[in-house]
């Protein structure tokens, strides 16, 4: 089989694959709880914040962007919920209304990037700081946690008998979803050839900017799902909620195959990295790892998930000159 794009995705896909069922086994057999049923729900509804935002930053990062706002518009989210509440709106009008702001949010990254031609890192570490600013003066530093309990147990409870959690059936459903538009619609092929050159894409006739600005106001909206789900999940609306999380959706993104050069990847490697990442966190605090090493060793993870894909085309690149170079007999 010829060595293409899509077969060393394919083989990235696996390795994360094989290193995640890898640390399952050596976790369920020699970490003390993490096999039992509570354990496994917590590691799943803990991961879901993560998972959720990874769905659209998959497909950001395959068009060669990156949102970095994505925590403080799921922290901005969460306050201006227990803003509404505690002016007492019903809890079905201020959900839709958070997500409306998420739009909103992502359509300001987007028109930044797409329309005044701006860097979409330089953007969104700023947007990172303006989105988490509002948040605190919408809310102080109030904790808004007597939400409705039909959603606390929602956002809590898992499906009985099992480990499942509930929201983790709405996720899938995502997951299917972005799944199918990355791998197998006209758009999702749009993505790849954007990452893999935007200019020869435009010429081919893709609309890059008009795709790119739909990337990110899926991005706002999905980080403002999360910031919800947070709120309720840990009972708390906070204007620090997610604060950090935007690194360790990056990082397990990249973990997980999705090249930060744009034009390679899959949706399964970049779910497989999240998962990887939820299940050694998870494994680190039942081995009582402070929380300072856990994120030292998620950002190592991030690096080593950056210069992985670079070093490896230098090998390839060099292996090529040399052949090239080498006599014929």
């Amino acid at each position: 089989m010829a060595d293409t794009p899509l077969t060393r995705a394919v083989r990235r896909d696996t390795a994360v694959g094989a290193l995640l069922v890898l640390l399952l086994l050596l976790s369920f057999g020699f970490v003390d709880g993490f096999g039992n049923a509570l354990n496994l729900s917590f590691l799943i509804g803990n991961t879901l914040p993560i998972a959720l935002i990874a769905l659209p930053m998959t497909l950001l990062v395959v068009s060669g962007e990156i949102d970095l706002s994505v925590a403080s518009t799921a922290g901005l989210s969460g306050a201006v919920m227990g803003a509404l509440w505690n002016a007492g709106l019903a809890i079905e009008t201020i959900i839709p209304l958070c997500l409306l702001l998420g739009v909103v949010c992502g359509l300001v990254n987007g028109l930044l990037v797409t329309r005044l031609g701006l860097p979409s890192l330089a953007v969104t570490i700023g947007t990172m700081a303006a989105y988490r600013g509002i948040a605190q003066i919408v809310l102080g530093s109030d904790a808004v946690t007597d939400f409705p309990a039909a959603y606390l147990d929602f956002a809590t409870g898992r499906i009985d008998g099992t480990f499942i959690p509930y929201a983790f059936v709405p996720f899938l459903v995502l997951l299917a979803i972005a799944a199918v538009v990355l791998h197998a619609t006209p758009f999702g092929r749009s993505l790849f050839a954007i990452g893999a050159n935007e200019e020869a894409a435009r010429f081919a006739g893709v609309r890059v900017k008009r795709h790119k600005l739909w990337l990110f106001v899926a991005t706002g909206l999905l980080a403002s799902l999360t910031g919800v789900f947070w709120a309720l999940h840990y009972a708390s609306a906070r204007y620090d909620n997610a604060t950090g999380l935007e690194l360790s959706v990056v990082a397990a993104v990249l973990l997980g195959g999705i090249d930060f050069d744009g034009g390679k990847g899959t949706l399964g490697g970049a779910i497989a990295g999240v998962f990887l990442l939820g299940a050694l966190q998870n494994a680190m605090s039942l081995l009582d790892v402070s929380a300072q090493s856990q994120i030292i060793v998620t950002g190592v993870l991030l690096v080593v998930s950056v210069l992985g894909p670079r070093v490896a085309r230098q090998l390839a690149t060099a292996r090529a000159s040399r052949r090239a170079a080498s006599p014929v007999p």
